[in-house]
């Protein structure tokens, strides 16, 4: 998975000491609410960061602030257009994701589950970048839609940023240890989303027959 490229093929310390403060908000932002964000790895680059703020790289608190900020900004454009664009995205029959007959289901799924959706969306790569577009597309009832997307984002953000700087400060050697935590982060991240496709008879048969064709 793309996911588990970035991990392995990036030195995530290195690429945030490069980016900085900005690029990391950005990087949140994007992964957020951007359909072309979705690959980026948001729980082990807050992580990551959260670290190299307790090495004095930046200053926690803002740090946590604005990646909040940016995370909550993020959903909030993805919501816009799920809901002003996205129903253009449900024409293709044949898509894992985006068909017409989600469009239904979307919109009874976020009449029953919406806030709780939007909150555990943000654990889970990919997830997280769709759950607010298609939020948007299903037209959930936006503060509704804002308010668990305010309470995700500071679980979400705030959370993992303050616990690698919790875990940087009081470990010593820490470092040592980060490769393994991040990719402990990757995977405790995606399988829940892996087992629900698998388990599903139609997810997988639709996957059965989408690698057929790239044969």
């Amino acid at each position: 998975m793309l996911v588990f490229t970035i991990v392995f093929d990036f030195d995530i310390p290195a690429l945030i000491r490069t980016v900085g403060l900005l690029g990391v908000v950005i990087m949140v932002f994007t992964e957020s609410g951007l359909l072309v964000g979705f690959f980026l790895p948001g729980d082990s680059l807050l992580f990551t960061a959260g670290f190299l703020a307790s090495q004095g790289l930046f200053n926690i608190h803002l740090l946590a602030l604005l990646v909040f900020i940016a995370a909550v900004a993020g959903d909030s454009v993805g919501y816009a257009f799920g809901f002003r664009v996205g129903p253009r995205l449900f024409n293709k029959e044949e898509s894992l994701l985006f068909n017409k007959d989600n469009i239904t289901r979307t919109q009874e799924f976020y009449k029953k589950h919406g806030g709780k959706t939007i909150v555990l969306a943000r654990f889970t790569p990919i997830v997280r970048t769709f759950a607010p577009i298609i939020a948007g597309v299903g037209k959930m009832h936006y503060p509704t839609f804002l308010a668990y997307n305010i309470i995700g984002a500071a679980i979400w953000a705030l959370g993992i940023t303050y616990t690698g700087y919790f875990l940087g400060s009081k470990i010593p050697n820490v470092d040592k240890y980060l490769l393994p935590i991040v990719i402990l982060i990757v995977i405790s991240s995606v399988a829940p989303a892996i087992y629900h496709i698998l388990k599903d008879p139609k997810q997988r048969k639709h996957l059965r027959e989408m690698l057929v064709k790239k044969r």
